[in-house]
C-alpha cells in the first residue's frame, strides 16, 4: 500500500508555512522551500516567519532551505506557489517520482491551464493531486478544525495522501475530481472580492447573500462546462471554500474587494500588500476563458473590469443590478 511519511513544501508564503507547522507539529522532519532569503533564515534560526506568518510558532523539526535541489528524494512535495510563477518554478524541480499536491488557486494567463494542466505538461507521468477547501492559513497553523478537499486522479492516491495529511484536527476528504477541486478555488477567490466590494461600499447582507448565490451558479456553470463534478463544485472546495472567504475580512481577497468598494484604486491595494489576493490575478483568466467558451459569469467579468480599473463601483453595480431578469435555474 502506498504511503507518504515525508513531506516537502514549495512556497514559503503564509498558506505554505502553515501547512508546513500542521506536518511538523507532532515532530515529523519537513522541509520548505522559500524564494526570500528572510524566511528561509527566520524559519531555521528563529522556529517562525514573521514576513507572511506573523505570530505563529513553528516546529523545530520545520527546516527552510533556498535550493529547490534540497527537496529532491522526498516521498511528496506540496506546491504553494502563486499561478503566475508557477511553471517557472515546477521547470526547476529535482525531476523524480513524488506526488505533487497542488495547493494554490488560479489559472495561468494565455493558456487557460490550471495548475495540474501546467504540472501535466512537464511531467507526464509524475502522479499530481490537489488540496484545496475552507482554510485560513493561521487558523490550520494554530491547530485548529479544518476540513478540506484532497482530489487525485487515483482513488488509491487521494486516499493514501488523505491518510498521511490527516491530523486529529485537519481532516481531508478523498475525491477523484481534480478540475472541480481547482476550479471552486480559483472562482471562489474572485466572488470573495466581489462581496468584500459588496461590504465595502455598504451594501447589505442582503446584497452579500445574493451574490454568494448567483456567484455560485456562475461557479457552477463554469465548472460543468470543464467536466467538474456537481458534488465537488457543491462541497469544501466549491461552496464550503466560497462562504468562508466572502464573509471574512481575514480572506485576503474579501479585504482587497473592501478597499475597492471603498473607492481605494486597485493598483496602489495590490502594491501595499505583501501577499497576493490569487483573484485579482484569476479575474481576467477566467473572465476571458468564459466568454472564448460562451459561459455567463457577470459577477467575474464585473469584478475582473474593476480589478484592471476599467470601470467603477458605481457604474459596475448599476450594470448588474440592470442586467434582464431570468428564471433562477438559468
Amino acid at each position: 500500500m502506498t504511503s507518504f511519511a515525508r513531506f516537502g513544501v514549495v512556497g514559503g508564503g503564509a498558506w505554505g508555512t502553515a501547512l508546513a507547522q500542521l506536518l511538523a507539529a507532532d515532530g515529523a522532519p519537513v522541509l520548505l522551500w522559500a524564494r526570500e532569503a528572510e524566511v528561509t533564515a527566520a524559519i531555521n534560526a528563529e522556529h517562525r516567519n514573521p514576513l507572511f506568518l506573523p505570530g505563529a510558532p513553528l516546529s523545530p523539526s520545520l527546516r527552510a532551505t533556498g535550493d529547490l535541489a534540497d527537496l529532491a528524494g522526498l516521498d511528496a512535495l506540496l506546491v504553494v506557489v502563486p499561478v503566475p510563477y508557477l511553471r517557472a518554478v515546477l521547470a526547476d524541480l529535482p525531476t523524480d517520482t513524488a506526488p505533487l499536491i497542488f495547493c494554490s488557486k488560479g489559472m495561468e494567463a494565455g493558456s487557460f491551464a490550471f495548475p495540474v494542466d501546467i504540472a501535466r505538461a512537464l511531467f507526464p507521468e509524475r502522479p499530481l493531486a490537489v488540496l484545496s477547501g475552507p482554510t485560513f492559513a493561521h487558523e490550520v497553523a494554530a491547530g485548529l478544525p479544518t476540513a478540506i478537499t484532497l482530489a487525485a486522479a487515483d482513488p488509491a492516491i487521494a486516499d493514501a495522501l488523505a491518510r498521511a495529511l490527516a491530523r486529529p484536527h485537519f481532516r481531508p476528504y478523498a475525491s477523484t475530481d481534480m478540475i472541480g477541486a481547482e476550479i471552486g478555488g480559483a472562482v471562489k477567490n474572485i466572488l470573495a472580492i466581489a462581496c468584500g466590494i459588496v461590504d465595502g461600499a455598504g451594501l447589505g447582507l442582503n446584497a452579500r447573500a445574493a451574490l454568494i448565490s448567483r456567484g455560485f451558479a456562475e461557479m457552477t456553470r463554469f465548472g460543468l462546462a470543464r467536466g467538474a463534478q456537481a458534488e465537488t463544485l457543491a462541497g469544501l472546495a466549491g461552496l464550503g471554500d466560497l462562504v468562508l472567504t466572502c464573509t471574512s475580512s481575514n480572506s485576503r481577497n474579501f479585504a482587497l474587494g473592501q478597499g475597492l468598494g471603498r473607492g481605494e484604486s486597485a493598483a496602489v491595494l495590490m502594491r501595499d500588500r505583501r501577499t497576493v489576493a490569487e483573484g485579482a490575478f484569476s479575474a481576467p483568466v477566467i473572465a476571458e476563458a468564459a466568454r472564448a467558451g460562451g459561459i455567463d459569469m457577470p459577477i467575474t467579468d464585473t469584478v475582473a473590469r474593476l480589478v484592471a480599473g476599467e470601470t467603477g463601483v458605481a457604474q459596475a453595480i448599476q450594470a448588474l443590478l440592470s442586467r434582464p431578469l431570468r428564471r433562477e435555474g438559468a
